[in-house]
């Protein structure tokens, strides 16, 4: 779509044609109606964006008759060129779809940047495989055993403070394991291939399973009430509920120290687990920080 043709057109316009692309590349699909409830507009209306769009960009989207919405087209170009930061808000939080434009700054701010993010046209591919339900063959690279082919059934992504993971369940090792977004290449989404019912997310027993914790004040640093004004705790006492898949490393991020006897000494370390049993059974709990097995066995997560 050449970049005069877009500017012709009203910027209510533009964040529809915006907002068909980014369902159509990272979901697989879009119909009338999304464009109906996403912006209030008449069918007739969602019709004429479609079909504008299909128009000013050629291959980029196809009518599937059988399942009445329009699809990825084989020759996909993206139009609209949105940070990845924006595109991982749109997709984990649901909103800033609009066209990807700069916009008046209301006050200053700051905030770190990753390190590293994922490639769009890989997240793209993972995303479509887990909003359809479809199993995704990949290459991929693991720090322990190099370049291997999969076959994975991705159901989520997981966000490690770090960079994205995307949980799925691995044909190779018969395991659900959590996959280094990053590490992918070659995906190929495996549509029309069946996906078998111990595949699916709710067999995910780390997954499925919700862990409560307690985290308190570290009882070696100093004003504990200040750490309970920061964390906005309740009579000294901050109640979670985590998936067990993501416990890890959502305490690492947040250093907590999960030691048994709250023996971290760094002053990151202002929140204590206050029952480290409350862990057993997870299997990466040992990323969290000075978290140790109660019985002394290694249940390391597996994590490629």
């Amino acid at each position: 779509m050449p970049k005069d043709q877009l500017a012709e057109l009203t910027q209510p316009q533009r964040d529809r044609l915006a907002f068909i692309e980014l369902r159509v590349r990272f979901v697989g699909e879009i119909r009338r109606q999304d464009l109906v409830a996403r912006f209030g507009i008449q069918s007739a209306a969602a019709t004429r964006d479609l079909a504008l769009y299909k128009e000013l960009s050629p291959g980029n989207i196809d009518y599937d008759p059988k399942g009445k919405a329009y699809v990825l087209g084989s020759d996909f170009r993206p139009v609209f060129d949105y940070p990845p930061e924006r595109v991982m808000s749109w997709l984990t939080q649901g909103f800033g779809d609009g066209e990807p434009m700069r916009l008046k700054v209301w006050v200053a701010s700051e905030s770190p940047s990753r390190l590293t993010h994922p490639d769009l046209d890989v997240l793209a591919s993972v995303t479509r495989a887990i909003h359809q339900e479809c199993a995704l063959a990949v290459d991929y690279y693991s720090i322990s055993s190099g370049k291997s082919e999969r076959e994975i059934v991705p159901f989520a992504l997981i966000d490690n403070g770090l960079r994205w993971h995307v949980r799925a369940f691995d044909r190779k090792s018969q395991e659900f394991r959590d996959f280094v977004i990053t590490r992918i290449k070659n995906p190929i989404v495996l549509k029309g291939q069946p996906v078998a019912a111990h595949e699916m997310s709710n067999q995910d027993i780390q997954w499925t399973r919700i862990v409560e914790i307690e985290l308190v004040p570290h009882p070696d640093r100093p004003r504990p009430e200040i750490t309970e004004m920061d964390y906005a705790m309740d009579r000294g006492v901050l109640t979670m509920k985590l998936r067990a898949a993501t416990a890890g490393y959502i305490l690492r991020q947040w250093s907590v120290d999960c030691s048994p006897d709250h023996s971290l000494r760094g002053h990151e370390y202002r929140l204590w687990l206050k029952d480290h049993l409350a862990l057993y059974g997870v299997k990466n709990a040992l990323l969290a920080p000075g978290y140790r097995s109660p019985d002394s066995r290694n249940i390391m997560g597996k994590a490629d």
